[in-house]
């Protein structure tokens, strides 16, 4: 009995440790999420006007040509995947990834019709793992990330859709609802539809271009669907600390219920060992009369 009480107390102590440790994780996750919040918030405004510009030009002139806003049959399609770096973060990167494997094994049926950009260690072990091909990866990323570390990503991928080599381009991330709620989406990047992108209906400014509109055109548009990818890592990183602070949160709440239940058990025990240590006692005094 003495010796199960002991395992009892290691364990009680144990889970008292565990708790610690995931409710700063809890804490933590939720200074991140605040943070990554703001963060992408502040990029929208440019965003948003970087988008009434090119559709001032897209869809002001239909004379404008460009091999981002043209459809073409779809070949070969390229995925560009943002997952989270570190785990503990409940099924975030599970449930993206295995909603890109399901895509995929329903739309290609090889390897030569597909390939893939990953963002995220998590993104590409899962992949390696797999054997599906990996184009060009990016792992390590901050909490706080820029627009310079996603960029040379980014620009690869729109490039390959630029020249060719890329029929379709698909953005793959968590989209932030809260902290509790993030969605695996899949959000087709490229070709880009001119008819979408000044959104509702309503007054549009009247811009003058210099040198041309087809020149000013070549640049922005690019420089567009890059800033779609880093919005999309934004919302991901507010994703993953969102989902982090709450599996963190379970993880608190399950240790709390399985240390209330070990000290019951501990104490129950330790009941009955000194009711038999009195029971004993008494036996011997009865047995000395």
């Amino acid at each position: 009995m003495a010796k199960g009480m002991r395992e009892i107390k290691r364990s009680i102590k144990s889970k008292q440790n565990m708790k610690q440790i995931t409710k700063a994780m809890e804490m933590v996750s939720a200074a991140k999420l605040k943070r990554a919040q703001n963060a992408a918030l502040a990029s929208r405004p440019y965003a948003d006007k970087l988008r009434e510009v090119v559709f001032s030009i897209a869809g002001g002139s239909g004379s404008v040509k460009h091999p981002m806003l043209q459809t073409r049959e779809v070949k070969r399609t390229a995925y560009l995947v943002i997952t989270s770096d570190r785990g503990l973060a409940g099924g975030l990167n599970t449930n993206l990834l295995r909603k890109l494997l399901i895509t995929i094994r329903e739309k290609h049926s090889s390897q030569d019709q597909y390939s893939v950009f990953v963002i995220g260690r998590k993104g590409r072990d899962f992949l390696r793992r797999r054997n599906i091909p990996i184009a060009q990866e990016v792992t390590g990323m901050t909490d706080s990330p820029t627009f310079a570390d996603v960029k040379p990503i980014a620009a690869a991928a729109v490039q390959g859709f630029e020249n060719g080599t890329y029929d379709e381009l698909v953005l793959v991330y968590n989209e932030f609802r809260n902290a509790i709620t993030q969605i695996p989406t899949l959000q087709k990047l490229l070709p880009l539809d001119a008819s979408e992108l000044g959104g509702a209906g309503g007054a549009k400014a009247d811009y003058e271009y210099e040198p041309s509109a087809e020149e000013v055109l070549q640049v922005l548009l690019p420089k567009y669907a890059e800033t779609l990818v880093f919005s999309a890592l934004l919302d991901n990183k507010a994703s993953e600390h969102g989902a982090r602070m709450t599996a963190m949160g379970n993880a608190t709440k399950n240790a709390s219920k399985m240390i209330q239940q070990l000290t019951l058990t501990y104490n129950r025990a330790r009941q009955a060992a000194i009711t038999q240590e009195i029971a004993e006692i008494v036996g011997g005094a009865n047995a000395q009369q």
